[in-house]
């Protein structure tokens, strides 16, 4: 699903004017993507947890040069923990759908 998908899906849900609603969820995005930036966590409650983690420092290797030892820095990057309603309704999708 993309944004644009989601935008005509609540659209339609609504009765709200197409434009209107996208600019509702491109506002939501804008500050779910600010507030992470500036290192906060963000709970939609039944949904799930968005938050910054730290990524070690590692070492990897290029498999064409395996002998190759690289470094890895550490970063951050955005977690997400799904939300106890939605990881039960994941949990009881057939496996094989996605394959």
């Amino acid at each position: 699903m993309t944004k644009r998908d989601l935008v005509v899906k609540i659209a339609k849900e609504t009765g709200f004017i197409q434009n209107d609603v996208a600019v509702v969820v491109q506002k939501t995005l804008d500050h779910i993507a600010a507030d992470l930036i500036e290192g906060n966590t963000i709970e939609l409650r039944n949904f799930g947890v968005f938050e910054i983690k730290v990524r070690k420092s590692r070492k990897g290797r290029n498999p064409n040069q395996p002998k190759h030892e690289v470094v890895i820095p550490e970063r951050a990057v955005v977690k997400f923990r799904a939300g106890k309603e939605l990881k039960e309704a994941v949990e009881k999708l057939n496996p094989s759908r996605f394959k």
